[in-house]
């Protein structure tokens, strides 16, 4: 049985498509292999939770329940996830929960009962990456179009894509700065508008 217990995603931009402050459940699209990664972890006994900051309810763009409609959806799509946890503050707010301070992943981790040796979270920002290091977790980045070059040289463990991420946690906490991809390293880590494309 695999060390890591529990799995924390990022919403925005890690699981599903990101559309910041949307109150739409109706734009809610996965990202591509974010279902295959799911029943791979579930299939391994690994719990799985969503994470996500939410500053345009501090903003009046959201509602709670806006929230919790498009929270809702992730699961009906996703789902089951053990735990949901939201930071509904904003920037300078001060809150503890808001990445990259680590209050939220400690919250979500202890209502699963998983301590933060046995938590890996992945996410797309330096604030995913440094939340899950204040925590004592293991974090692991995904870089999409718009995580920034100097985040990806940053981070401790880069993955190519979200099922990549996942396949390097099932047996143990990840190793290695970056995790194994059968593409061209470059092409891997290509973070702009067309990863597929010329690089």
């Amino acid at each position: 049985m695999s060390p890591v217990k529990a799995v924390l995603f990022d919403r925005d931009g890690t699981l599903v498509e990101d559309i910041p402050d949307t109150a739409d459940p109706d734009r809610v699209r996965p990202v591509d292999g974010a279902r295959e990664a799911l029943a791979l972890l579930r299939e391994h006994g690994i719990r799985t939770g969503v994470v996500t900051d939410q500053p345009g309810v501090a903003q009046g763009l959201l509602s709670d329940a806006d929230v919790r409609r498009a929270n809702h959806r992730v699961d009906e799509i996703l789902g089951p996830f053990e735990v949901f946890a939201v930071c509904p503050h904003g920037p300078d707010d001060g809150c503890h929960c808001r990445r990259p301070q680590p209050g939220m992943l400690l919250w979500a981790g202890g209502r699963i009962c998983t301590g933060p040796a046995e938590l890996v979270v992945i996410g797309s920002t330096a604030a995913d990456a440094e939340a899950a290091r204040r925590a004592g977790a293991h974090g692991i980045l995904v870089p999409n179009g718009r995580t920034r070059p100097e985040e990806t040289a940053r981070a401790d463990h880069i993955a190519p894509d979200l099922l990549t991420a996942v396949r390097a946690v099932l047996d143990e906490p990840p190793q290695g700065r970056i995790l194994a991809d059968e593409r061209p390293i470059q092409q891997a880590f290509t973070s702009g508008p067309e990863p597929d494309g010329p690089v």
